[in-house]
């Protein structure tokens, strides 16, 4: 069956052969400009998402680097049987495997990944909800498989409802700071800890020292010309390939870093630490009231790379944040030595390998094979170590 014989207008009824739930009926788009109003509403206080699925930070991706790579926008939006709303899947379609796979956008640059929610309907979605919502799709497209990477089990107080599907856990898990409202600076960064910190930021107090959020355009392009400037020095030196380097990142995170939100801050954010004489180190990350994930960073080539820049800038960070009620810290996934310096617990993370057609089956049980396998060489430190020096070898 055809896309154009199974949508009429862009709408398709849940009928008989699917399982009963709210989903009254769904809409498959693929552009985002026909998203956009149902998608910015659901970002709304009255939405659930994560916000690396916010409009503006999705459309700069799609632009800059889905379209580069030749992906097609597949956003599924599933309304009640009064057209509200319920939920929008904001996917992207690829080939691979020999089956057409539909993955959330944003791609390695999305930390988190989950559709944008209704907050009533997030609260209450039961299996028989999801279970109809994928027995629509799977009858009204040519999407063979859904592989869904680094999906949160909750977000703020909400479950993800994607977690009643088939799952796995991720190759990775995403270290957390969990951070209560009017919490002693103590109980986020120790006082022996911030101490160490404090003596080694003596050393960098030159004249014009400080750190700061950038606001202004020109303070924004300033520092990500620098970084990228000193960002594939850095990468080399860690014999790591400059993913920086492919085509439209540049172009995406200059994009998103510059792209205003209502609140007046950014899509993405830079924090800095800066003298007069240099840029001393920079992180970016997705800020949404509640919490603060770090995306990139990177720091001085100079004599005061030694005195733990990029330490000090994570303290101010986490400071910043919890002087606005932050409730959680993080630096991405994977568990590097420096996270665990400040953050303290485990958060899961979780994928699902949907199959829509008997094609998705092979490619779903492929994926999710070779899924299972890196996840075990990522938790057993003899494969790792072997891994590591495998890689070392061909780089």
């Amino acid at each position: 069956m055809t896309m154009a014989a199974a949508i009429e207008d862009g709408t398709a009824d849940i009928n008989a052969r699917s399982k009963p739930g709210r989903i009254a009926s769904i809409d498959i788009l693929h552009d985002l400009a026909s998203a956009e109003a149902v998608w910015r509403n659901l970002e709304d206080p009255q939405g659930s998402c994560t916000p690396f699925q916010r409009f503006g930070f999705v459309a700069a991706w799609q632009r800059q680097v889905g379209e580069r790579e030749g992906l097609t926008p597949f956003i599924v939006i599933a309304y009640d049987a009064e057209r509200r709303p319920l939920l929008l899947l904001p996917l992207a379609v690829r080939h691979a495997y020999g089956a057409r796979c539909a993955s959330f956008m944003g791609g390695k640059h999305s930390t988190f990944n989950m559709a944008l929610w209704d907050r009533d309907f997030a609260a209450t979605a039961t299996q028989a909800d999801l279970e109809g919502l994928i027995s629509a799709i799977s009858q009204r497209s040519e999407v063979d498989v859904f592989t869904l990477h680094q999906q949160p089990l909750r977000w703020r107080d909400l479950p993800n409802p994607l977690a009643l599907l088939p799952r796995q856990p991720s190759a990775n898990g995403c270290p957390v700071l969990k951070m209560e409202p009017g919490a002693a600076p103590a109980t986020l960064v120790s006082n022996s800890f911030r101490r160490r910190l404090k003596g080694k930021e003596r050393k960098l107090q030159q004249p014009g020292y400080r750190y700061h959020v950038a606001a202004t355009e020109a303070d924004i392009t300033r520092l990500l010309d620098w970084f990228f400037r000193v960002k594939p020095l850095r990468m080399a030196e860690q014999k790591l390939p400059n993913v920086f380097a492919d085509p439209g990142i540049e172009d995406f995170v200059r994009l998103a870093c510059t792209t205003p939100l209502a609140n007046g801050k950014h899509v993405i954010d830079i924090h800095a630490l800066e003298c007069d004489e240099e840029v001393i180190a920079i992180f970016a990350g997705v800020a949404d009231g509640h919490r603060f994930s770090m995306m990139f960073n990177t720091y001085t080539m100079s004599a005061s790379s030694k005195y733990s820049p990029g330490l000090i800038l994570m303290r101010d960070i986490i400071d910043h944040y919890a002087a606005q009620d932050y409730r959680a810290f993080d630096l991405g996934i994977g568990s590097d030595d420096y996270k665990r310096l400040f953050c303290k617990d485990d958060e899961p993370i979780f994928d699902s390998f949907i199959a829509l057609s008997q094609r998705g089956k092979l490619a779903a049980g492929v994926m999710s094979g070779l899924n299972r396998t890196k996840r075990m060489v990522k938790h057993n430190p003899a494969l790792f170590e072997m891994a590591q020096k495998l890689r070392n070898a061909f780089s």
